[in-house]
């Protein structure tokens, strides 16, 4: 993704026009005196961004990583106060 930076000043003067550079997905960084303050960024769609976040933890999980219980009973308030 690429990534504008432009001053408040330039910001508050052109809005319409950055606003347009992010719908089609540019990011844009706002700045002050050369600091960066904020982000604007496209809107992703959540279900896709998750299926993408799924697809990359699916090579680091392992099936069978959970332990199976001993026998023991468990007390979930055990140790809290």
């Amino acid at each position: 993704m690429s990534m504008a930076k432009v001053n408040v000043t330039e910001l508050r003067q052109n809005l319409p026009e950055y606003l347009a550079r992010v719908t089609a997905g540019e990011a844009v960084e706002v700045t002050v005196r050369g600091k960066v303050i904020a982000r604007i960024v496209p809107e992703e769609d959540r279900a896709a961004a998750a299926r993408r976040r799924l697809r990359a933890l699916r090579g680091k999980a392992k099936v069978g990583d959970v332990m199976s219980p001993s026998g023991e009973r468990w007390n979930a308030e055990r140790g809290r106060r």
